[in-house]
């Protein structure tokens, strides 16, 4: 299993069953909704996902995101590596992808089953952009995109699973 030098994580309590919770994350699209709405730390833009048949819902799954900030394009291919339902999944990069901030790296989430529903758990453990301007832009916003990023997965989830009228846990900064 390859090694990577920066790690960050989000977790959160969800009023739902670890099945549900499962169920919801394991269709990337949900788990990815954060990179297809337009937000300050995407620039104002978005990224399209793509899936194989499989729907990243079976080891070996391929997906990834195409997208252009500023007109440059990005673009990054990824397998599930990992997949045992209903308590965690696992997916990588598959080569370099072409990002601004991060490099390399593997994501997953994890979910344990706590009184009154589930705990979730998602992380990410990545390098820097092996090269050029990206891996400068990695050294200053790469950790602060990595905690947006996991955190937005967390609160995604969080709102999916909220009773009508009830907002979401805020997570810590």
């Amino acid at each position: 299993m390859t090694s990577y030098s920066h790690f960050a994580d989000a977790s959160a309590q969800i009023n739902a069953s670890v099945l549900s919770v499962f169920d919801f994350l394991d269709d990337q699209s949900n788990l990815s909704m954060h990179m297809s709405r337009p937000s300050p730390m995407m620039l104002g833009t978005t990224m399209r996902i793509y899936m194989d048949e499989l729907q990243t819902r079976s080891v070996g799954s391929k997906f990834g995101f195409t997208g252009r900030i500023l007109g440059i394009p990005l673009a990054v291919d990824e397998v599930v590596v990992g997949r045992e339902p209903p308590s965690r999944k696992t997916w990588e990069t598959l080569g370099e992808p072409r990002l601004w901030v991060i490099g390399r790296y593997r994501m997953g989430f994890e979910l344990t089953p706590e009184p009154g529903g589930t705990r979730v758990r998602v992380y990410i453990d990545y390098d820097r952009p092996s090269a050029g301007l990206p891996r400068l832009l990695g050294r200053l916003f790469g950790g602060m995109y990595a905690r947006w990023c996991t955190r937005q997965m967390v609160v995604d989830a969080q709102r999916h699973f909220a009773d009508a009228g009830t907002a979401p846990r805020s997570l810590p900064a």
